[in-house]
C-alpha cells in the first residue's frame, strides 16, 4: 500500500474524528440538533473519501452520502445495507435543512442520538477495513 495514501486517508479520518467528536459532545451538552446533524453528515463525508482515497480512488467532489456509500461498496459491500439510509438522511441533513430560507432545523433528539449511534458504527467499521 502506498505510504502516500494512507497518510492521506489519515488525515481525512483525523477531521472526520473531529467532526464526529463534535457532534457527541454537542448531544451531550443538549447542543443545538441541526449542528450535530451538520457534523453527523460532515464525518461520515469524511470518512467515505478518506476511505476511497485509502483505496487508491480520487472521491468525487459531492456531499451526497449515498453517492459515496455507492463508490465505497464496490470495495466493501458489507458497508451499504446497515448504512444507506443513515447516508441518504445524514444527506439532507446538510443539504436540505442547513440554510435558509426558514428557521433552523429541529431533530428529535432521540432521533439524532440514533442517527450518531450508527454514524460511530460506520466511522468504526471504516477504521477497521482500512486498519489505520
Amino acid at each position: 500500500m502506498d505510504e502516500g495514501l494512507r497518510r492521506q486517508a489519515r488525515e481525512w479520518f483525523e477531521r472526520g474524528d473531529h467532526d464526529i467528536e463534535t457532534a457527541q459532545l454537542l448531544y451531550e451538552e443538549h447542543g443545538y440538533t441541526d449542528a450535530i446533524a451538520y457534523h453527523i453528515q460532515q464525518a461520515i463525508e469524511k470518512y467515505l473519501k478518506g476511505y476511497l482515497i485509502f483505496k487508491g480512488q480520487k472521491p468525487p467532489w459531492v456531499h451526497e452520502l449515498d453517492t459515496l456509500l455507492n463508490l465505497v461498496e464496490k470495495f466493501e459491500a458489507d458497508l451499504y445495507p446497515p448504512f444507506i439510509e443513515l447516508c441518504e438522511k445524514a444527506t439532507r441533513y446538510y443539504i436540505e435543512d442547513r440554510y435558509p430560507p426558514g428557521p433552523p432545523a429541529e431533530y428529535d433528539r432521540e432521533e439524532i442520538k440514533a442517527d450518531l449511534d450508527l454514524a460511530w458504527q460506520l466511522v468504526r467499521a471504516i477504521r477497521g477495513k482500512a486498519g489505520l
